[in-house]
């Protein structure tokens, strides 16, 4: 597969370090934001690389030639082979594709030139050729929803709607953004006549919402901007202590496995509405700590409301989007949400006869949680389940966690430690930029 990073940007945002070079060369402990991503494409097996150039387009040339000489900043050959599409005119973040479009007769990848990134590149290409669309996005919840354009999704990735940060959007949302790593397909390209300036969010991808062409990728690995001074900094750090390495899918992962209804809301008994759902005290401050400290937090709720007939999919859809949204005005995000739609006990009028059944993720059985560890290669015996009851507890237990009960009274269901509510636990247990 072929990559193609667009590098053509000026980098207002970020003008006071560009120090009169392109955005896409400003260093990051050492070396151009762009070597970082030709390194990860080049370890995974893609050396056939276009760069689409503009401003101080010879900064870029110089450096990495035709990708067969020695890295300045490294003195190892880069390895890989360059060629160059250079904009006479600037031609927006998705002109240049047009006049690349008879080089790219396969599926290819496109890279925004100012991320850093290290994922597992193989597996974000078996999703694409299992999902069979267009296009899909590389995608991820992050700490600023509510200015971000966000994506709707159906359960299988599907993109549904795309709402830019001027649109309208509803009360409650999905976080879910694009990273700026995308999947293309030439056919994108067949049909498009203008020769000028193309913006490749609202002219090309944005169109496809909802047509079934349109597919996220949905993963917790570090990509991220450095468009800002402050998110410039952000990356320097996260690389330095790991965090960026980390992070790729490749490499078992640890998770904060976390029960939903008494752990992270207020538990109100059978929870049916969307304005029922308040987060406890000190939970957002909590998933904070777990989003910086190098675990995943990953949801696993049990719903028999489902089974029950008294609540619908699309309504536990928009309850736990009220969760994200919540989550997110406070700067926090949850990496995945598993929910078991399954009661065991039959005879009950309204009930959804075929959901009404002894299962293997209804807690406290551990089919969640292993079903999380498989998606997301993460390691149970350096994970947690934490929840403010004994099935929570004896699902940790069953998946081969380490197991937290949140609770002010001394009872014990053979948990590791005991916690009176999740923010005291992560202070206790969960140490920052742990990798």
């Amino acid at each position: 597969m072929k990559a193609v990073i667009m590098a053509g940007g000026k980098g207002s945002r970020i003008s006071s370090l560009n120090m009169n070079r392109p955005k896409p060369m400003i260093e990051i402990n050492g070396k151009p934001v762009l070597e970082h991503q030709i390194e990860c494409l080049k370890r995974q097996g893609i050396s056939d690389i276009w760069i689409t150039v503009g401003y101080l387009s010879s900064y870029i040339i110089e450096y990495f030639g035709d990708g067969s000489g020695l890295s300045p900043a490294t003195s190892q050959p880069f390895g890989v082979n360059i060629r160059y599409y250079k904009e006479v005119t600037p031609l927006g973040n998705a002109g240049a594709l047009v006049h690349l479009k008879d080089q790219l007769n396969d599926d290819f990848l496109l890279i925004n030139g100012d991320v850093l990134f290290d994922i597992d590149i193989q597996r974000f290409i078996g999703f694409h050729q299992n999902s069979n669309g267009l296009a899909t996005l590389f995608t991820h919840p992050n700490d600023h929803p509510f200015d971000s354009s966000l994506l709707i999704t159906s359960d299988n990735g599907e993109v549904n709607e795309w709402l830019g940060k001027e649109d309208s959007r509803t009360k409650y949302y999905q976080n879910l953004v694009n990273a700026g790593i995308h999947i293309l397909s030439p056919k994108i390209l067949k049909d498009i006549k203008t020769q000028g300036k193309l913006d490749l969010d609202s002219d090309i991808l944005k169109p496809l919402a909802g047509t079934g062409q349109l597919f996220a990728y949905r993963s917790p690995e570090y990509v991220k901007d450095m468009g800002t001074p402050e998110r410039f900094e952000e990356v320097c750090k996260d690389l330095s202590l790991g965090v960026v390495q980390a992070r790729n899918l490749s490499k078992p992962q640890k998770a904060i496995f976390l029960d939903r209804d008494g752990t992270l809301n207020l538990f109100v008994g059978f929870l049916k509405e969307e304005d029922q759902l308040k987060l406890l005290p000190g939970v957002a401050e909590a998933i904070r700590t777990i989003n910086r400290s190098g675990y995943l937090a990953i949801v696993i709720t049990n719903q028999p409301v489902i089974a029950r007939g008294e609540v619908t999919f699309e309504k536990l859809k928009r309850i736990n989007q009220r969760l994200e949204t919540l989550l997110g005005e406070e700067g926090a995000y949850i990496d995945a949400l598993y929910y078991c739609p399954h009661h065991p006990d039959k005879g009950f009028e309204g009930e959804i006869k075929e959901l009404k059944i002894i299962c293997n993720c209804r807690k406290p059985k551990p089919g969640m949680i292993i079903e999380a560890a498989k998606d997301y290669n993460i390691d149970l015996s350096k994970s947690w389940m934490v929840g403010d009851s004994e099935v929570d507890v004896m699902a940790g237990k069953a998946s081969g966690t380490h197991t937290a009960l949140l609770s002010n009274k001394l009872v014990s269901f053979g948990q590791e430690v005991t916690n009176s509510n999740l923010l005291e636990f992560t202070k206790e247990n969960i140490q920052f930029f742990e990798v």
